[in-house]
């Protein structure tokens, strides 16, 4: 699955779509503007490292964060929910995870979770083990996947 089938995709559906990063910073909403013509469906990309952005930028709460921390399932649903609500976007991927080296919180390396948020429609989430596989290797990964749920979604 390529960034440019999900424009075209995107643009057929009248999809406008946000993205909320974390462990990716961005890589996403990179990849979905590398495309000529995104503009048509990208609405806007949320980089979220820090937990107070988190916070402020798509109003997750500091409850959660406390409860669950920021590599959880929880989490990213808040986030694409936040995205989805802080931008005229009609779908919204959240990235949240450890891409390492090392984990952190009793959560190992390579683990991200992922929420997709559209309108209408009751959030999902999902956590990917993508092992030890190098920092690098595991934001490809991770964007990749990100970019497979968006399309999926389209496609429901």
């Amino acid at each position: 699955m390529t960034a440019a089938a999900l424009i075209a995709n995107a643009r057929r559906k009248g999809a406008r779509i946000a993205t909320a990063e974390s462990c990716t910073g961005g890589l996403v909403a990179a990849a979905i503007t590398d495309v000529p013509g995104a503009s048509d469906v990208f609405e806007a990309g949320f980089v979220t490292y820090s937990l107070p952005a988190k916070v402020a930028m798509l109003g997750v709460r500091a409850e959660t964060l406390a409860r669950v921390g920021a590599v959880s399932q929880e989490v990213a649903r808040e986030m694409a929910e936040g995205a989805l609500a802080r931008s005229a976007a009609t779908l919204a991927v959240a990235i949240t995870g450890i891409a390492g080296p090392g984990g952190a919180e009793g959560k190992p390396e390579g683990r991200v979770c992922f929420a997709l948020a559209q309108k209408g429609r009751t959030t999902q989430a999902l956590t990917v083990e993508f092992g030890v596989i190098g920092r690098s290797a595991v934001r490809a990964a991770a964007t990749a996947e990100a970019l497979r749920l968006l399309q999926e979604a389209l496609d429901t």
